[in-house]
């Protein structure tokens, strides 16, 4: 990637990829991991990071033997839509207390640390307040239309 910086190029080759799905440049199967470190530019641990990042949000999924695939059906919102959304989908109100990060790596099959960072990003928009030793609760309501 020309003229990237090195922090966070991992974003901007995860960008790259999510725009190349969606655009249907990329249909199934992603290129290998050496080819994308060569068309972009970049280290195979940057890849790697990007590859990730787009695996939390469900547009890929590792195939063994086969390398990363284009995920099929089902919910193509990324985990921020989905944790946002989740409070209007469970009917939670300003006060109610919002699922812990275990509850939430289950219901999304996403890591843990996938997970927190979402929940910094709510907690930052000021949807989400942490009160010491009970967990989250729902502290603004999403506009109606949440987008990024």
């Amino acid at each position: 990637m020309p003229q990237a910086s090195p922090r966070g190029t991992y974003l901007q080759v995860s960008e790259s990829l999510r725009q190349q799905i969606e655009s249907g440049d990329i249909e199934e199967t992603l290129p290998s991991e050496a080819a994308l470190m060569s068309s972009h530019g970049v280290s195979r641990n940057t890849v790697r990071r990007a590859l990730k990042v787009l695996e939390a949000d469900g547009v890929v999924a590792s195939a063994p033997g086969i390398g990363w695939r284009v995920a099929r059906g089902g919910d193509r919102r990324s985990l921020a839509e989905k944790m946002t959304d989740l409070i209007a989908e469970d009917s939670l109100s300003a006060g109610d207390p919002y699922p812990s990060e275990a509850k939430l790596c289950e219901r999304f099959s996403a890591s843990r640390t996938a997970v927190r960072r979402v929940l910094a990003q709510m907690e930052g928009n000021g949807l989400l307040a942490t009160v010491h030793g009970k967990g989250r609760t729902v502290r603004a309501l999403p506009a109606s239309t949440v987008g990024p």
